[in-house]
């Protein structure tokens, strides 16, 4: 990787030519491709719309799925899109630029969402619930529009610790967002290729390519935040116990079913001892 200009996706172009940059893009090469193998998000000749916000997760993952595909790894056709939804100050020019710039097929849809969130959402409550609905129901239009199977989100590893903390506090449900997911009407699927990559990796890569990031002000914004205090939580318990959100994530994926407490996954009215079963 990185041994000749011509040999590389124009989104890796001017790439630093260090080892620690070789080892971080191999690692979310990695772990990227091991997530769309593991939840067999691959349908070959399918086509994703690779939702882009400017953030540095949505970069990455715009990166990673196109070296995979350039590498002849992802038989899947790849479309980016953005969708300004309204927010002021929202510098419109930067994404169509840059995907331009480096060769992306691509869609910007404008939909102003922002203006119906700051209308509904009464002052000092969170914006996020209602802002991504919309988000949501329009990203499902574009794709059944650009013939799509598939919305392709940016949420990593820690996100869905988040999300997975934040159904255990405050929604009473153990519950996370799930790498690949079928939508309500059974016609498009919900993927998150990054789910085994960690939040510091999509940072340092977005960074290391300078990539344009755009922030969120229309959450980020806001103070006090559910999220914002889980990922506090889930940091501090990070830098105190390094690898502790690894073990968190790894518990995610070997669930026993029988040391819960649900009964709609187990049949625990039902387990009988052998020398009942003979009776």
């Amino acid at each position: 990787m990185l041994d000749e200009p011509d040999d590389i996706h124009p989104l890796f172009f001017g790439a630093p030519a260090t080892t620690e940059f070789r080892k971080l893009r191999k690692r979310l090469v990695r772990d990227t491709r091991e997530a769309i193998e593991t939840y067999g998000m691959i349908q070959p000749g399918a086509r994703w719309l690779v939702c882009l916000s400017g953030g540095k997760d949505s970069y990455t993952l715009l990166a990673i799925l196109h070296e995979l595909q350039w590498r002849g790894l992802l038989p899947i056709e790849l479309l980016a899109c953005n969708l300004d939804q309204g927010q002021p100050g929202f510098p419109a020019t930067v994404l169509p630029e840059f995907l331009q710039s480096r060769g992306v097929p691509h869609r910007i849809e404008y939909q102003d969402t922002y203006s119906i969130v700051m209308d509904k959402v009464p002052a000092g409550r969170t914006m996020c619930a209602l802002c991504s609905r919309l988000r949501r129901g329009n990203l499902y239009r574009i794709a059944r529009e650009e013939g799509c199977s598939a919305v392709v989100l940016g949420h990593h590893r820690d996100d869905i610790l988040e999300t997975f903390f934040l159904n255990l506090f405050h929604g009473g449900k153990i519950a996370t967002m799930p790498p690949k997911l079928l939508n309500d009407e059974g016609d498009l699927f919900v993927l998150r290729p990054l789910a085994h990559v960690a939040e510091e990796d999509c940072d340092r890569f977005a960074r290391a390519l300078n990539y344009p990031i755009i922030p969120c002000d229309l959450c980020g914004s806001q103070d006090g935040l559910q999220r914002q205090q889980i990922k506090a939580l889930l940091d501090g318990w990070e830098r105190n116990s390094p690898g502790r959100k690894q073990k968190i994530f790894r518990a995610l994926t070997t669930v026993r079913p029988s040391h819960l407490l649900d009964t709609g996954l187990f049949d625990f009215a039902g387990l009988m001892r052998d020398a009942d079963k003979s009776m």
